[in-house]
């Protein structure tokens, strides 16, 4: 079977987590900040903060964004529902902005929305990779005094048009990364905030460590971590509600050796993507989303948008047919409103056509690092036979 995505692991990714099996920490030891000093040097930030997962990032970002109820995040529909999750974990309130061509979030939506409701926090996703209009976004946000914490979860490694990484915050006040293994490094299970602000970089340590601060110079009641004018060396304060969201060493060993090799996984996923666009470009039952767009990407998927009424087959038949042939295929993604529990909550999408348009008719085809020539001309032939 040749999966939609997949990790890739080498000796040197073996070496280096057995590595930390045989040393003195598994866990908060040092390859953790040696981690984030690696990503905010790759990225371009000030300061980088590893979490458990991305949606913990996304939820701690949110909790910084003074997310609360009465406030208001906006995001894109079309994304995993954590980016829609993260202001709801903090009792606010999500709404979506339309989608464009592109299918990032649309600034002219964007700008509509804020110019009608109050809108605290906005959370931009960097869809399969392409980055967002960031600089139209942040002019907005900045105009109506809202923060801006990116959803960058495909998109490890996509350079903005000036040439900045995405994670560099230029045009934000944090961005969220994630180290699933079908992303562009893998650590297993684990995610990255990063930001250029030390206030919030401070609170999200403090966040992500059960709210505990072990710093004598942050303590609050410094008379009782002392004796004798020397600190108690196991004196620690709880200052805030905080969560268990670390990251291992064993998680930041495999980090750092993956990312020695995030060029060239780069540069093949994009040979990929590229060699898609030349060789499905004329399939009239199919659009290809983000055609020609492949140079700013991290190129994380690679999707069609099929007619699926034109071409007289069901989509749950057409993924069949693949599986028959060997190849998986993936929905990226269900609209974050059509699941029940939105539902429930009242939420509606008749204000998102192109959203729910591209949703009609999306798949996601394989592509990953250690898709081979010969198995991406299969995926090809059959992707023609299937739907040309």
């Amino acid at each position: 079977m040749i999966p939609y995505g997949k990790h890739h692991i080498d000796s040197d990714d073996i070496k280096s987590v057995n590595k930390v099996l045989r040393s003195e920490n598994l866990t908060q030891g040092p390859l953790i900040k040696n981690f984030e000093t690696a990503i905010s040097k790759y990225v371009g930030s000030k300061y980088a903060v590893a979490v458990s997962s991305c949606t913990a990032g996304m939820h701690l970002a949110a909790i910084v964004s003074n997310m609360k109820k009465g406030k208001t995040l906006l995001t894109s529909p079309i994304t995993f529902v954590s980016t829609a999750n993260s202001s709801l974990f903090c009792g606010a309130k999500t709404i979506f902005a339309d989608v464009d061509s592109d299918i990032n979030i649309s600034t002219q939506e964007v700008y509509k929305i804020f110019s009608k409701k109050k809108i605290n926090a906005l959370a931009p996703v960097h869809f399969g990779g392409l980055p967002c209009n960031m600089k139209k976004l942040k002019k907005i946000a900045d105009k109506h005094k809202a923060i801006i914490y990116e959803d960058a979860v495909h998109a490890f490694g996509s350079t903005f048009l000036d040439g900045s990484r995405v994670g560099s915050c230029k045009y934000s006040d944090m961005t969220i990364f994630s180290f699933h293994p079908v992303k562009s490094i893998a650590t297993g299970e684990g995610g990255i905030i990063t930001t250029n602000n030390k206030k919030i970089y401070d609170k999200l340590l403090l966040l992500r460590n059960s709210g505990i601060e072990k710093n004598s110079s942050n303590f609050i009641y410094k008379n009782k971590s002392k004796e004798n004018k020397n600190t108690n060396p196991w004196y620690y304060e709880m200052q805030e509600l905080g969560y268990h969201y670390r990251i291992t060493d064993i998680q930041c060993a495999l980090g750092l050796s993956q990312l020695k090799k995030i060029n060239q996984f780069l540069i093949k996923r994009k040979q990929l993507a590229k060699r898609y666009d030349f060789e499905l470009k004329n399939l009239k039952n199919c659009k290809i989303i983000q055609e020609g767009l492949r140079n700013n990407s991290s190129n994380h998927l690679y999707i069609l948008k099929i007619n699926f009424k034109k071409l007289g087959v069901s989509r749950g038949k057409l993924m069949k047919l693949f599986k028959d042939k060997e190849i998986g295929t993936q929905v990226h993604y269900i609209p974050v409103p059509s699941h029940p529990y939105f539902k429930k909550k009242g939420y509606k999408y008749n204000n998102l056509p192109n959203s729910y348009e591209y949703y009609q008719g999306a798949l996601s085809i394989p592509l990953y690092y250690d898709l081979s020539k010969k198995e991406q001309s299969h995926v090809i032939h059959v992707v023609k036979k299937l739907i040309g």
